[in-house]
């Protein structure tokens, strides 16, 4: 007999874990709030660019079951996994609704046995202390739970959830052994046992705090180095040149996604609690956010050289995707740059290949041609491969390079002024 899994949240993380699932032969419900998502699934569809994801998908057509009544799976399923999004509040505190809700429809047709796992990020103790007190209400005492913290980077092909290494943690010895078995059945790689949820918890955690931290090193050190006339990319592959205790971190104009930018207030939220301020993770939190106002200064400064404002300037913006060659705009710096230009009255025209609902210009030309500057602020391919001679063609008269991705020998040879986040 298969095992059935029920897997809520059919997102970037929910959704590649379900086609998983039905690789390795296992019978798999469906749950998620957005009916246009779930509709293109059924149909083989991925509602995430993504090409992975793609092909997944559309190897699994029809065989994600989609439950309209979260009570049919919840009960058939012996293991259930939560991979609800779990976002910060405008004040940067955490909303756990979400998971508060996916866990109370758990509560109320979970089935002895039956093991729950939360793979959503979430801060130290809310395991214990926010989601077995509400799977109690079921009164069904003989269930297992565990945590294990999701880990995957949209866009990259040689790390999947496929062989990534996961890290679990369990209420109990015998949720930990039965998350790890349940793990080992369907991942190609190592799976870590740790003594506890909360080493779990905190796991995620550290992992992306201790990114947000050295990038917020990096961009501070960009900024200083840009004021003293020194490369900041000259700089770094001279230091990577030390075989230990260096690792390359890059300027950009800002941290996104779902992970980065957001972990590190669960934290900062939760030691707030315990009596603790995390006075380190709040800096390195400021500066990155200072990032994309940062960068459309850079703009600014530019146009003083040419005696000319930002109010009524035709800007072009390159990028609303967080990252390169995906459509994930979950807390782009691209969405801040866009609406600083706004509020500073220039003349925005955007274009993402990626993320086209959100550009307001069809292509790269038609970009180009209404545009008298650029700001780049996502390193699609498209962009990063772009024919450089079209600037010139088209007028553009400044470039912020806000990945450090363009030639910019190239492009000062054709007279046009170019900035990048620690390179000029």
């Amino acid at each position: 007999m298969k095992t059935s899994i029920t897997i809520i949240g059919l997102g970037y993380i929910g959704l590649p874990l379900a086609c998983l699932c039905i690789e390795k032969n296992l019978d798999v419900y469906g749950l998620d709030i957005d009916k246009n998502k779930v509709s293109l699934i059924q149909q083989g569809i991925s509602p995430i660019e993504d090409p992975y994801l793609k092909e997944a998908v559309k190897k699994t057509k029809g065989r994600i079951k989609v439950a309209y009544d979260s009570k049919e799976a919840i009960k058939n399923s012996s293991v259930i996994i939560v991979c609800v999004p779990t976002p910060v509040d405008n004040n940067h505190l955490p909303n756990l609704k979400p998971l508060k809700n996916a866990c109370e429809e758990i509560s109320k047709s979970i089935q002895k046995d039956t093991l729950v796992i939360i793979e959503s990020t979430i801060f130290p103790g809310t395991v214990e202390e926010i989601v077995l007190p509400i799977l109690e209400k079921s009164n069904i005492n003989n269930f297992y739970l565990a945590h294990c913290p999701e880990r995957i980077d949209p866009g990259n092909k040689k790390f999947t959830i496929k062989n990534i290494p996961r890290v679990i943690g369990g209420i109990n010895k015998e949720s930990t052994k039965k998350t790890a078995e349940f793990y080992k059945s369907i991942i190609d790689a190592d799976i870590i046992e740790l003594s506890n949820v909360k080493a779990a918890e905190a796991t995620k955690i550290m992992e992306n705090t201790f990114r947000d931290i050295n990038i917020a090193f990096i961009n501070e050190m960009a900024k200083s180095f840009d004021k003293a006339g020194i490369d900041i990319l000259e700089v770094i592959k001279g230091a990577s040149t030390k075989p230990f205790a260096f690792m390359p971190h890059y300027p950009g104009t800002g941290v996104g996604g779902h992970c980065i930018p957001i972990d590190p207030y669960y934290l900062i939220e939760r030691a707030k609690q315990s009596g603790f301020d995390h006075q380190f993770l709040s800096l390195a939190r400021k500066i990155n956010e200072s990032m994309p106002d940062y960068t459309v200064e850079l703009l600014e400064n530019e146009l003083k050289k040419l005696e000319k404002s930002i109010k009524g300037a035709k800007v072009g913006v390159l990028g609303i995707a967080y990252k390169a060659n995906v459509d994930d705009t979950r807390e782009s710096p691209a969405l801040k740059v866009i609406e600083i230009l706004k509020e500073k009255e220039a003349e925005v025209f955007v274009f993402d290949p990626y993320v086209k609902k959100l550009s307001n210009i069809n292509n790269l030309d038609e970009l180009m041609q209404k545009s008298d500057y650029i700001i780049l602020v996502t390193d699609h391919n498209e962009f990063k491969d772009m024919d450089l001679k079209k600037l010139k063609e088209n007028n553009i008269k400044i470039v912020i390079d806000g990945r450090n991705c363009l030639d910019k020998e190239k492009i000062k040879a054709m007279g046009i002024l170019y900035h990048g986040i620690g390179v000029s």
